[in-house]
């Protein structure tokens, strides 16, 4: 664990606060977001998240600095999974291009408050029982499985469970008004159908948290470096959705890349706890590794996807 100061908790709780509102503020008015704003916006998060970085390397050292580059990267690249979901919920509720924004806004502050949740009992629970690496392994080996033999879960935005939970106990309507999430017909208050949109992002992040948490622990078991850089990564997934919408199966290969990676995070899950519990003969893979493994499968598996199209079916 790092020494981490409170200031430098204050910082990141600040620049996540007012780059949300400036992002709420600028995107206040529906519209579509094309290509040039949101590769704009993607480089402004992207740019945020370096620069925060290179503040935690030169205030809690290299190995710090390395952890949350690797897991940020490692996050970024998982997230991919989570662009082809949003497209898929998008088109499955026929949700105008016009409120994608205003959905995936309030689904990325949902996400950074349940990941908090979610690594902060997870690094609770590794401090303690370090042998839960080895069930954590298990995981995403049976994730890379799933995803080499095409026999990954498929998800079914209207039957999730945060959108059964939803109609439930709230009425939902079946047209849309505007970016309103909210209406009152005859006199009640009625979702829209852009709250069971916010619903179903919320869910397929759950689902994909089971991946991404294990992973992420792979590479620090700090509370700090691990929230950071999960927060970074989940903050840029909307200007990168809308910045590859519709370019998105030009990237065949980078499931296999995915599969590969999280092969190799599972194989350094299991060393880091074989050196812990059995031996501290059993190497490890230091952060540095990882870093250059993970910039070199995400590089081969864009290049390999852009060299060779798959063939119109």
């Amino acid at each position: 664990m790092f020494d981490v100061p409170f200031w430098l908790w204050a910082v990141f709780a600040a620049t996540v606060v007012i780059s949300l509102v400036i992002d709420l503020v600028a995107h206040r008015g529906a519209h579509v977001i094309g290509f040039r704003e949101a590769a704009a916006w993607s480089g402004l998060w992207v740019g945020l998240a370096l620069i925060f970085g290179g503040v935690v390397f030169l205030v809690l050292g290299g190995t710090a600095g390395t952890e949350y580059t690797t897991a940020w990267l490692l996050e970024k690249s998982l997230s991919v999974d989570n662009l082809f979901v949003f497209a898929l919920i998008f088109a499955y509720f026929k949700v105008p291009r016009a409120y994608q924004h205003r959905v995936l806004f309030f689904g990325v502050i949902g996400a950074l408050v349940f990941r908090g949740l979610f690594l902060a009992a997870g690094v609770a629970v590794v401090s303690r029982f370090t042998a839960v690496l080895f069930v954590f392994a298990a995981i995403l080996f049976y994730s890379v499985y799933k995803i080499l033999k095409g026999e990954e879960e498929s998800f079914d935005p209207g039957r999730s469970f945060a959108v059964r939970l939803l109609r439930r106990f709230v009425p939902v309507r079946d047209e849309y008004a505007g970016q309103r999430f909210f209406v009152k017909e005859a006199g009640k208050r009625v979702a829209t159908p852009l709250l069971a949109v916010v619903a179903a992002i919320e869910a397929a992040d759950l689902i994909f948290a089971v991946d991404s948490v294990p992973a992420v622990l792979a590479v620090s078991d700090d509370t700090f470096i691990v929230y950071t850089s999960n927060a970074f990564a989940i903050l840029g997934l909307r200007a990168l959705y809308f910045m590859l919408s519709g370019l998105l199966d030009r990237f065949h290969y980078l499931s296999t890349g995915l599969a590969v990676i999280l092969g190799f995070i599972a194989v350094k899950l299991i060393l880091q706890a074989s050196h812990k519990l059995i031996s501290p003969a059993v190497p490890e893979i230091p952060s540095p590794v990882s870093l250059a493994v993970i910039v070199v499968v995400l590089a081969v598996s864009v290049i390999m996807s852009l060299r060779c199209p798959r063939s119109p079916s």
